[in-house]
């Protein structure tokens, strides 16, 4: 039982100290995201709703 409380208390450790792996930027994804903020200042980005409108869609 002595065990089982160990490791219990060991990966409530480990569930504490986890890292979101969603939450991390690769260099790729931090690139875009600084493209995209760039784009959107300069008015180039449109919405959803006006490219399907566009395409016919």
């Amino acid at each position: 039982m002595e065990k089982l409380e160990t490791i219990e208390k060991e990966l409530k450790d480990i569930k504490e100290h986890m890292v979101d792996i969603d939450s991390i930027l690769t260099e790729d994804d931090y690139e875009a995201l600084l493209e995209y903020r760039k784009e959107k200042k300069a008015g180039k980005l449109i919405s959803h709703k006006q490219l399907k409108k566009e395409l016919g869609i």
